[in-house]
Formats: structure tokens, C-alpha cells, sequence
């Protein structure tokens, strides 16, 4: 068996492309085709040559740390988004949250209250937006329960045409998916 094709030197390789994942894929390509022929030259055969070879290299970490401190700071890629969702998914979701839930209030009052109130509260612990875009999505968000409440005391007092019933409509939908709008504008920025 070639050095190269062993398991111990492709478990190394693997662990040196993972550890160097923030170098440019160029500079990583180049770093493992010379460990790749280092390994290559030498004469080791069996496990104990292969382990002495690989010893001689260093540890993965310490070859990626020295790699990526060759390079200037601004070729290093940031690391990747650890976790199931990725800060902008995260932001995404966040920015959705309240508006949906001041819809919500309109199907299912209590459910509604509930979304909107996390949706509030992840929105201001976030630190993705300005205080003043957490104020647009929340007073956007909050503006169907109030829209609700209002056109619920107009029309108790019958006020309320048709005309009022489409206006309150427009606005109940155009208003959170504005804010919504505005956030995730703030948020691409």
C-alpha cells in the first residue's frame, strides 16, 4: 500500500482541510498537496513509518494555526456558521416573528399575543438591528392588535362602512409586512 492511500495519512489530510477551512481555497490546496508529497517521498510503509511521518508533520491544529497566521487577515475567510440556522436565518426569522404575530392576533387571540410577545422579545435582545428598526418592527407588528381594538370599538359604536372595513384590512396586512420589509432591508445592509 502507497503511504498516501493509508487511512492514518487520509484521517491527517481531512483534519488539516477542516482545521484551514477559513484559508482561501488556493492557499489550502497548496497546503495539502505539499503535506500530500512530504508524505509521498517518504519511504514509510507500514503503520509505525506512516505514525512517525505524521508525527514529524505536527499536530493538524498546530499546521493550520501556522498556515492561517502566514496569512494576511483580510484573505481569512470567517469561520462558517456553526449550529442548524446561520446568523442571517436567524435574523430572517426574527424579523418575521412579530409582524406574524400581531397577524396572528386576527385568527387566534391568544396564540397571536404570545408569537408577538417572543417575537418582541427576540427582536430587542438581537443585536442585528438599530434601536431604531427594533422600534419600526415593533410598532409595525403591534399595529394589527390596535388596528383590531380600534375597528372593534367603531364598529360597537357603528361607525364602521365598508370602506373602513377595506381601509382597517389594507392596513393590517400592509403595515407588518412593511416593517417586516424594513428589517430585513436593515438586515441585508
Amino acid at each position: 500500500m502507497n503511504a498516501i492511500d493509508h487511512p492514518l495519512v487520509a484521517a491527517y489530510l481531512d483534519s488539516v482541510a477542516r482545521e484551514t477551512a477559513p484559508l482561501p481555497a488556493d492557499r489550502r490546496a497548496e497546503l495539502l498537496a505539499d503535506l500530500r508529497e512530504h508524505i509521498e517521498v517518504s519511504d514509510a510503509r507500514d503503520d509505525a513509518g506512516i505514525r512517525a511521518v505524521l508525527a514529524e508533520l505536527g499536530d493538524p491544529r498546530t499546521v493550520a494555526a501556522s498556515a492561517l497566521a502566514e496569512e494576511e487577515p483580510s484573505a481569512v475567510a470567517a469561520p462558517a456558521p456553526t449550529g442548524p440556522l446561520s446568523g442571517r436565518q436567524v435574523g430572517r426569522l426574527v424579523a418575521v416573528l412579530p409582524a406574524l404575530g400581531g397577524l396572528l392576533v386576527l385568527a387566534s387571540p391568544f396564540a397571536g399575543t404570545l408569537v408577538l410577545a417572543i417575537g418582541i422579545a427576540l427582536l430587542w435582545k438581537t443585536p442585528l438591528w438599530s434601536a431604531r428598526h427594533k422600534l419600526i418592527g415593533t410598532a409595525t407588528a403591534v399595529a394589527v392588535p390596535a388596528l383590531l381594538v380600534l375597528g372593534g370599538l367603531l364598529l360597537a359604536g357603528g361607525r364602521l362602512g365598508p370602506v373602513e372595513v377595506l381601509l382597517i384590512g389594507v392596513f393590517a396586512v400592509g403595515v407588518p409586512v412593511s416593517g417586516v420589509l424594513t428589517l430585513l432591508r436593515a438586515l441585508r445592509d
